[in-house]
């Protein structure tokens, strides 16, 4: 198995809004290749703080190593971020953060089945341990199922009609490898010069579906405010509209100063509440032009910065 190795987003960014200072205590929720959490245990040296976890085993090892040099002053386990606030005292941290998404490890190591641009099994585990594969929802959802998931968490246009040929074509031959997906929806939608691969909104949908990611990510970011104590920080790096979309709408729900009576939002029927997070900036901070120019990867980057009141 090739070395782990992740190259972090946006460093200077998160140091800056979760200020990492000695005697601090931060999570990363995340790990990847340990990129960010060095960051942050250098800039709170020389007794600051890290717990740290992420549900991918090579994650983990590089991290670990990434970190040795800090011995000491963190604590790191496998397993999911959504899962942080059952081991991580509640309302004993300054910052978290959640750096979502896949890693460039993920996508580039091909045995993984994350991406089209090699063959592979048709996986897509963020975690090995778990039983559900890409490959087992391709050849056992029914088409309905796989048009839902593929427009839920793709945005697919075309959700029905490759569903309807997944399940036509699984008849004769199962799913194995991420070529044979990616070749039955390149014949049903040539690329005819485009740049952009048809089957990348479906291996999209397909990685969430299967790493239950938009879940992780509610549960994850209810956790965090209960790490976080009073002038807290959360900082969440996001790569797609789907996960932003969840991000600001919960940063909208806990910085609202009023609990709303049913479905629709009538002033009238407002009841007063304390807001549990303030918005640090209102707006997305996106990725430098000099970081855009040396990790192209990062173009899809935002981060959404809230701190608990």
């Amino acid at each position: 198995m090739p070395e782990f190795f992740h190259k972090p987003v946006m460093v200077a960014e998160v140091l800056a809004a979760l200020g990492p200072r000695d005697g601090g205590r931060y999570a990363d929720g995340t790990l990847g290749g340990g990129g960010h959490a060095e960051a942050v245990l250098i800039g709170s040296s020389p007794t600051g703080w890290l717990y740290g976890c992420d549900r991918d085993g090579a994650a983990i090892q590089a991290a670990s190593k990434r970190l040795a040099e800090f011995a000491g002053r963190f604590e790191i386990r496998r397993g999911n971020f959504a899962e942080m606030a059952d081991w991580v005292p509640a309302g004993s941290c300054d910052g978290v953060l959640l750096d979502l998404g896949v890693s460039s490890p993920q996508f580039d190591e091909g045995a993984r089945g994350f991406s089209f641009q090699q063959d592979g099994p048709l996986d897509m585990r963020m975690d090995d341990r778990q039983s559900l594969t890409a490959a087992a929802l391709v050849n056992e959802a029914g088409a309905e199922e796989l048009a839902e998931l593929f427009w839920r968490f793709g945005g697919e246009r075309e959700s029905r009609r490759f569903a309807k040929a997944i399940v036509h074509d699984r008849e004769l031959r199962r799913f194995e490898t991420t070529g044979q997906l990616a070749g039955l929806i390149e014949r049903l939608a040539p690329r005819h010069g485009r740049k952009t691969h048809p089957a990348t909104k479906v291996f999209q949908a397909l990685r969430i579906a299967v790493n239950d990611e938009i879940g992780s990510l509610e549960r994850g970011l209810d956790g965090a405010v209960r790490l976080l104590r009073p002038g807290g920080r959360l900082a969440v790096i996001t790569f797609h509209s789907l996960e932003d979309r969840v991000v600001k709408e919960f940063g909208r729900e806990k910085a609202r100063d009023y609990t709303v009576a049913g479905e629709v939002d009538v002033p009238e029927l407002r009841q007063p509440r304390e807001p549990e997070l303030r918005w640090v900036v209102r707006k997305a901070v996106l990725p430098s032009g000099v970081e855009l120019a040396e990790n192209p990867r990062s173009r899809s980057a935002q981060l959404r910065i809230m701190e608990k009141i």
